[in-house]
C-alpha cells in the first residue's frame, strides 16, 4: 500500500492573486501532492479557496469580526495574520500541514510569514514575495523560510511570472518528494556550538574530538546564529550547548552589530539544557564599515576584518557588563554549566603580538566572573592556563561535554 501524498498548503489573498494562487496549486497536484489552497485576503468572495477567508478569519480570538469589521486595512491585515497562525497551530498539531507556500506584497508577505514561521525546522516553507529583494529579517526570523523574488510585481499571470511561480511550485514539490538521506548522524545526539572566526580553531578542534559521538551543529554567532541557537534549544531539538563563543553577550550590551537579543544564554538559564561554554570573543564589539561606528567610540582599539566589518576592542568596563550578565544567566540554570575561562587570551585577535592583547582588562573581566559566579554542585567554574585556540583547551572543553552527559 504506497503512502499518503503530502500535504501542501498555498496561501495568499484569493481577492487579488486568485490565478497566481491556483496556477500554482495546478501545479503543485500535477506533481502528485495533496494541495490545500487558504485565503487571507480581507475582501475575498467564498467558493475560490479550499479554506476561505472567514473560516480563517474565524480563528481569531475575537472572531471574524476583527478581521471584516475593521475599517482600517493596517488592522484587518495584522488580525487575519494572528488568525492564521491560530489555524496553521491547530492543523500542525492535527498534522495536516507537511509544507506550505505563500505568495503577497508588502501586506500578504507581512499576514503569511508569522505563519510560516510556525513550521518546524526542516519543514518546507518557501515565500514568493516582491519583499525578497531588502532585508528579509522580518520575514524570515531564525527559521529555514526560502525567499523567492517574483521580479515582477505579483498582479497577473505572464510569460514572465508563470515560469517564477512555477519554478516556486516546483521547489516546494521537490522538497516534499525527496526527503534528505539518512545517515548516521540520525542516532546521535544533537549538540549546538557556537563559532566566529577568531574562535574557529578552538570549535574546529572540539568538532573533532565530538564527532564520533555527537551531531554536532555549529552556530555562527553573528546575532542571527544565537536566535536560532535559542530557538533550537527551546523546541527541545538540542541535547546540550557547547557555547565557547558568548560574544553575542557583549554586543548586546554595547550596541554591536551581532547583537542576538536579552534572551541570549537562556537555553541554560530557562530551558535546564546542559551549557558547557567560555567566553570566546568577548574581547570584541562588531561594527560595519568604519563609517558605521558611533562617533562617540573615536579613539578605540580597532581592526578591520574585512571590508564590511570592523572589530573594536572591548574595555575593562564593557566586558566587566559581559561578566555579569554571563554570571546572571547562568546563575539560575536549572541545569549543569561548567564555564571555562581561557587566562590566556579569548581570541585570535586576544595574544601577544596581536592588537586585542589586553591583559589589564581582562583581568578585570575574569576576576568579576570569578566573583559573581556562584559555584554548585552542578555549577562550575573552572580557570585554565592556555588561550582558546590553544588543543588543551578544546581537549578540556569536549572532555567536560563528555563527563557531564554521562552523568545525565
Amino acid at each position: 500500500m504506497s503512502a499518503e501524498p503530502a500535504t501542501a498548503w498555498v496561501v495568499g489573498t484569493f481577492d487579488t492573486k486568485a490565478a497566481e494562487l491556483l496556477y500554482i496549486a495546478g501545479l503543485l497536484r500535477a506533481a502528485g501532492l495533496r494541495t490545500v489552497t487558504v485565503d487571507v485576503g480581507t475582501r475575498s468572495r467564498a467558493g475560490v479557496a479550499d479554506i476561505a477567508a472567514q473560516e480563517v478569519a474565524g480563528h481569531h480570538p475575537d472572531g471574524a469580526g476583527a478581521v471584516f469589521n475593521a475599517t482600517d486595512r493596517g488592522v484587518a491585515v495584522i488580525a487575519m495574520s494572528q488568525a492564521l497562525a491560530v489555524l496553521v497551530r491547530e492543523r500542525l498539531a492535527a498534522r495536516e500541514i507537511d509544507g506550505m507556500l505563500g505568495v503577497g506584497g508588502s501586506g500578504g508577505s507581512s499576514m503569511i510569514a508569522p505563519a510560516l514561521r510556525l513550521l518546524p525546522i526542516g519543514v518546507p516553507k518557501l515565500l514568493v514575495s516582491t519583499m525578497a529583494a531588502g532585508d528579509v529579517s522580518a520575514y524570515v526570523g531564525v527559521t529555514d523560510m526560502t525567499l523567492m523574488y517574483p521580479v515582477t510585481d505579483i498582479a497577473g499571470l505572464n510569460r514572465l511570472s508563470r515560469t517564477i511561480l512555477a519554478n516556486a511550485a516546483h521547489a516546494l514539490a521537490g522538497m516534499l518528494l525527496h526527503q534528505a538521506p539518512a545517515d548516521d548522524a540520525q542516532d546521535k545526539l544533537a549538540i549546538a556550538l557556537t563559532m566566529f572566526g577568531v574562535t574557529t580553531p578552538c570549535v574546529q578542534a572540539v568538532r573533532e574530538l565530538l564527532t564520533d559521538t555527537f551531531d554536532t551543529q555549529v552556530f555562527h554567532a553573528n546575532g542571527a546564529g544565537g536566535r536560532t541557537l535559542e530557538a533550537l534549544a527551546a523546541s527541545g531539538m538540542l541535547r546540550a550547548v557547547v557555547d565557547i563563543t558568548t560574544t553575542e553577550v557583549g554586543q548586546h550590551l554595547a550596541g554591536g552589530v551581532c547583537d542576538a537579543g536579552p534572551n541570549r544564554l537562556d537555553a541554560a538559564a530557562r530551558h535546564g539544557l546542559p551549557w558547557i561554554g567560555s567566553v570566546g570573543a568577548l574581547d570584541m564589539i562588531n561594527w560595519g564599515a568604519p563609517p558605521s561606528i558611533p562617533a562617540r567610540y573615536q579613539g578605540r582599539t580597532f581592526h578591520v576584518h574585512n571590508a564590511d566589518v570592523t572589530l573594536m576592542r572591548s574595555n575593562a568596563q564593557e566586558m566587566q557588563a559581559a561578566a555579569r550578565r554571563l554570571a546572571e544567566q547562568l546563575n539560575r540554570a536549572a541545569g549543569p554549566v561548567h564555564l571555562l575561562l581561557p587566562l590566556g587570551g579569548l581570541s585570535m585577535l586576544d595574544a601577544p603580538g596581536q592588537p586585542f592583547h589586553d591583559p589589564g582588562a581582562n583581568a578585570a573581566f575574569f576576576d568579576t566572573l570569578r566573583r559573581l559566579f556562584k559555584p554548585t554542585a552542578d555549577h562550575q567554574l573552572t580557570a585554565l592556563p592556555c588561550h582558546i585556540n590553544d588543543p588543551a583547551f578544546a581537549r578540556a572543553v569536549a572532555d567536560t561535554l563528555r563527563a557531564v552527559l554521562s552523568t545525565k
